[in-house]
């Protein structure tokens, strides 16, 4: 990669260091869930995207040019995305290859329009986009980018600046999303999204990957503008400094100057013009040393603490009534023979007579679609859960959730591998249900997504499955369905935090709802659990209570008659899920 400008080989090699920056702080971005349970895995879930992507464009060959390299980066985020996150990741990384598409090398300013179509594909592919989260971060980078590109039309700078917009977007990200202030962190996909911004601009530099700082409480420890989220930045002083004729800029020393009086010090630019900015309380002092060597122009001073955050909103919910006004973007079709299709012919699901109750990742050559009418897909965590989703008679159990969601591509496949005309697919999980969607507008058969949080959910769907209507009329009524049923999640605190105004201590036991809501909270587990039963709205008359990783049939058994000495005229049932990280997981209906 040159300073100016950058080839199909200096693209792969800024990826390559991209992913390498991002997995040495892949335990920081897991660390920054916004609830304490033991699954954090928005960084495992980017990374696993990212690397699937590194690995297409690893493939595209040493002479490969930049649009050939950011289409093959492109595709295999689309089939590895994991996670919302994931998902997302890789629609930056379309929009990234529609950008460059037709560029054997490329410009500051092709650049910068590449993460504008990032920012607008990644919108696109979420249906209810939410500001504080890995959405703001894209957005004003890219917008960061343009206005730098603008100015200065080489590599190093339009990059330098929006790295420098994502890890100040990351630091606010508490001021636009409620629920990461009370928590005491920033966003992580936006977080992880930085990294990856890092990193590519480390290769610039010549550097290696930045290492992750040791942390002696076991906690994550973000940039010292992420740290500070909360406590503000004063003033935010940005301008363009020229040289006066026969003059030339010196940037250290100019760099050095601002470094000592300010924070988030940013110097783009070379000799003749430079891009600066910085955070401090002293916005003239930042001023005049810039006049003392130089000319000023387009002079910005705003005041972080106070209309920044208004100002932040209101141009965030602008772009968000812009971007849901356009028709959401169709991912790329994959390539021919990039994904083999899945599986041995089967039946289909709970549907029809003699359904196929083979689970686990699909494999194998897949049918032509068509022997049946409907056929269902199901995810499940645990072997307990998935065989539940067999003896309903689903087609495909995808073996997956907290910590481990399947991809894009795997999903794909167990569609392909079923001989039906169209299919249902049961996430079971709010983080696989983007992933899922996506599947819906790659796949050559009508696929409809039922949006299910958990695998109880999933069981009370298919009861409502009608096999004489269609996909998507069904998708509709098993939605309904699930969310009728009353579902929490029993687990252990892995670190201090605040849910809903109450403190949580590592080692607590939490009881969640579908949503991650805090139901209960106690040091004893049976007094955490009961008093998340007792939250739930009467006349349901059957209890069940599927256990998992850190509970036995023993000790299920005993909590079960003591939650049917209090769910008077309740039956209680108790069902092995195996479900990692989740000691329980409790429905009632």
């Amino acid at each position: 990669m040159t300073r100016r400008a950058c080839d199909g080989t200096g693209l792969l090699g800024a990826f390559r260091a991209a992913v390498a920056n991002l997995e040495a702080h892949v335990e920081e971005v897991n660390g920054l869930n916004v609830f304490p349970v033991p699954d954090g895995d928005t960084g495992s879930n980017m990374l696993a995207t990212v690397r699937a992507a590194l690995t297409e464009a690893e493939g595209a060959g040493p002479m490969a040019t930049a649009e050939r390299v950011a289409a093959a980066a492109s595709f295999g985020a689309l089939m590895g995305a994991r996670g919302n996150s994931g998902v997302i990741t890789s629609q930056i990384l379309r929009g990234l290859a529609e950008g460059l598409a037709g560029k054997r090398t490329f410009n500051g300013l092709d650049l910068a329009n590449a993460l504008d179509g990032g920012t607008r594909a990644a919108y696109g592919a979420v249906a209810k986009p939410v500001e504080g989260t890995i959405l703001t971060v894209i957005r004003e980078a890219s917008a960061a980018a343009v206005d730098a590109a603008e100015r200065s039309n080489d590599i190093e700078s339009v990059l330098t600046v929006t790295v420098d917009a994502a890890e100040k977007a990351v630091a606010r990200t508490p001021s636009l999303l409620p629920i990461l202030r009370e928590a005491g962190v920033v966003d992580s996909g936006g977080q992880g999204l930085y990294r990856l911004f890092q990193g590519a601009l480390l290769f610039l530099a010549g550097r290696p990957p930045q290492l992750a700082a040791a942390s002696g409480t076991g906690g994550p420890r973000p940039s010292v503008l992420v740290a500070h989220a909360d406590e503000g930045f004063g003033y935010e002083t940005m301008y363009l400094l020229q040289a006066r004729p026969g003059e030339s800029l010196d940037v250290d020393a100019l760099r050095s100057y601002l470094e000592s009086i300010g924070e988030s010090v940013l110097v783009a630019g070379d000799h003749r013009a430079l891009k600066v900015h910085v955070h401090n309380e002293r916005p003239d002092l930042v001023i005049g040393h810039g006049l003392g060597i130089g000319s000023l122009s387009r002079i910005s001073v705003e005041n972080l603490d106070n209309q920044a955050r208004d100002l932040r909103e209101a141009r965030a919910a602008e772009f968000t009534n812009d971007a849901s006004a356009e028709a959401a973007p169709v991912p790329a079709t994959p390539q021919p023979g990039a994904v083999v299709p899945a599986g041995r012919p089967t039946t289909a699901g709970p549907a029809t007579a003699g359904a196929s109750t083979t689970g686990g990742h699909a494999n194998g050559t897949g049918p032509d679609p068509g022997s049946l009418p409907l056929a269902v897909i199901a995810v499940a965590a645990g072997d307990g859960l998935a065989a539940i989703f067999r003896d309903f008679g689903v087609s495909r159990v995808v073996l997956g959730g907290q910590a481990a969601n399947p991809s894009t591509g795997e999903l794909l496949e167990a569609v392909q591998a079923v001989g039906a005309h169209e299919v249902l697919v049961l996430p079971n999980n709010p983080n696989v249900v983007l992933a899922a969607r996506q599947v819906a507008q790659m796949s050559d058969r009508p696929v409809a997504v039922v949006a299910t949080r958990n695998a109880a959910e999933g069981f009370a769907a298919l009861l409502a499955l009608d096999p004489t209507k269609d996909a998507a009329a069904n998708a509709t009524l098993m939605t309904a369905a699930g969310r009728a049923v009353q579902t929490l999640s029993v687990t252990t605190a892995v670190r201090d935090a605040t849910i809903g105004g109450t403190r949580v201590r590592s080692g607590q036991t939490i009881a969640l709802d579908p949503d991650d809501g805090l139901v209960a909270v106690d040091d004893d587990s049976q007094a955490a659990v009961l008093a998340a039963v007792a939250t739930f709205q009467p006349g349901y008359e059957l209890l069940t209570i599927y256990y998992g990783d850190g509970a036995d049939l023993a000790s299920t058994e005993a909590l079960a008659r003591q939650i049917g000495e209090v769910a008077v005229g309740a039956e209680v049932e108790v069902v092995h899920g195996g479900q990692p990280h989740y000691r329980y997981l409790i429905s009632a209906e």
